[in-house]
Order: C-alpha cells, then sequence, then structure tokens
C-alpha cells in the first residue's frame, strides 16, 4: 500500500488496521486473538447469530463468519473489498441509531471500541439490548495501566475496575480477562513503548494534547509507521502468531482488557 494514500477508499490514519500492511502484522495479529476468543465463546454458547459492534475494516468479522456463522458488523465506515467479499454481512451506521430488534443475537462483541466514545450510554444499550438473555457480549479496549496513551482518536483509556464498573451497569455479570503478551511479542510492545516515549519526550509540556484532530491525526499515522520501522515490525511479524497473545484474567500488564458479559439487565 502506498503510504498516506487511501486504501480502498479508506485512508490510513493509524487507528484502523489494513491486514495487508505488513508494518502493522503484530498489531493485527493482538487483535486477532480477541477474534479467536469470539469463536471460542461462540462454539460454547452454540451461537449462530452474532453481531459486530464496531466492525471497522471487517476483517474480524470475515473470520468470525468463515467460522460458519452468520454475523452482522455495524460500523460508521464500510468495511474493506476482502471483508465484503466474505460471507459475512456489513450494515453502515451509528450506535445512537440502529434498526436491530431487541434480543436478537447470541453472541455481540465491540472491540477497541469504547475508547472512542465521549458517552458510552448508548453503545452500552446497544450492546446489552441486542443480546439474548442467554448470549454473552465481549468487549476488548487497550488497559491504561499498559498503554503508550498517545492515540488521539482514544477519548478515554480504561483501568480494569473502571470498565468492569461500567459494564455492570448494563450486565449482571462480567468476567474481566485480558490479552497479554508473552516473548517476542512481549519484548516488541516493550520496544514500541520506548520509542514512542523517546519521541514524545520533546513534548515535556504535552502541548500536542492542544492540537486539532485534523492537524495531530497526519503526525500520528506517520509516527505511526515510523515508530514500527525502527523496531523492526515486518522482521518481528514472522516470528510472532496468535499464540503468543493468550487471553488470561486481566493484570496491569495486559495489552487490552477483556471482558465477557453476561445476564444482560433490561433497559427502560
Amino acid at each position: 500500500m502506498a503510504e498516506g494514500r487511501p486504501h480502498d477508499g479508506l485512508t490510513f490514519t493509524g487507528e484502523r488496521l489494513h491486514e495487508d500492511d505488513p508494518l502493522f502484522g503484530v498489531d493485527l495479529l493482538r487483535h486477532r486473538a480477541a477474534y479467536r476468543e469470539a469463536i471460542r465463546q461462540a462454539e460454547r454458547l452454540h451461537a449462530q447469530r452474532v453481531l459486530e459492534l464496531g466492525s471497522g475494516t471487517g476483517y474480524g468479522a470475515a473470520e468470525l463468519a468463515a467460522a460458519t456463522l452468520d454475523v452482522l458488523g455495524v460500523d460508521r465506515v464500510a468495511p474493506l473489498a476482502r471483508a465484503r467479499a466474505s460471507e459475512a454481512r456489513f450494515l453502515r451506521g451509528d450506535l445512537d441509531a440502529l434498526p436491530l430488534m431487541a434480543g436478537r443475537f447470541d453472541l455481540v462483541l465491540s472491540f477497541q471500541v469504547v475508547e472512542h466514545l465521549a458517552d458510552p450510554s448508548a453503545w452500552l444499550d446497544a450492546l446489552a439490548g441486542s443480546l439474548k438473555e442467554s448470549g454473552a457480549a465481549l468487549v476488548s479496549t487497550p488497559n491504561a495501566t499498559f498503554s503508550d496513551g498517545e492515540n488521539p482518536f482514544h477519548l478515554h483509556e480504561y483501568e480494569a475496575e473502571e470498565l468492569n464498573a461500567l459494564l455492570r451497569s448494563r450486565f449482571e455479570e462480567v468476567e474481566m480477562l485480558g490479552v497479554s503478551a508473552r516473548g517476542e511479542a512481549l519484548a516488541y510492545h516493550e520496544a514500541r513503548l520506548a520509542r514512542i516515549r523517546s519521541i514524545v519526550r520533546i513534548d515535556p509540556l504535552r502541548l500536542r494534547r492542544h492540537l486539532p484532530l485534523v492537524i495531530l491525526a497526519p503526525i500520528f499515522a506517520g509516527l505511526a509507521r515510523l515508530v514500527r520501522r525502527r523496531v523492526g515490525a515486518e522482521q518481528t511479524t514472522p516470528q510472532i502468531d496468535l499464540d503468543d497473545f493468550p487471553i488470561e484474567p486481566a493484570h496491569p500488564r495486559s495489552l487490552d482488557l477483556f471482558a465477557i458479559c453476561r445476564r444482560p439487565r433490561s433497559i427502560r
């Protein structure tokens, strides 16, 4: 993919992952670990109908559909061509205006979404309201205690206890897990953090936090590529696989929080 150029109609911003970009192969594996767990949860529940809130470029919904699940992905932007060619179905729309029947889905997932929301109320309502009483909702989000905290698209990053409390406002039962990293995957993450911290030292007053997003976003996209080149992301990817991102009880060095939510509360 040509740097800085639109890819299948979707401009690279450093936020949404493009699955054919080798610089972000490790990041993609990290996120795919959540989708692999979603397939496992679907098997345990004997789930068929799956809703993804915030399906992004669509690679995750396509993976779920390849596992013979009936998948509907919802996002404000259209998925990329490879995802559109899969068995997954996609709907463009906002979370506060979804034309979805209550209680239709066995499994509802929303990965890497809540950190983008100033007010998660509509998202919470959609998450719980679309789920069958016997189903489960899966949520992932960066773990604030082990994040670089520099993504300008993230309005709020959560710690485990905070996310747990938020989800319990709509669910009777919340199991807090995390996507961890080990071996080369952990070394890569730590090297990336160190590189980012060395760059932001040139702005000790954090003036970057006051730049409008229209200015900050392309800077972030360029730095995202630069950092990954400096830590050898293209060479690192072949040495790392999905097993290097286990899902286990949440801890301060989890890369992402991963919550399994059950027994949705009635929404009045």
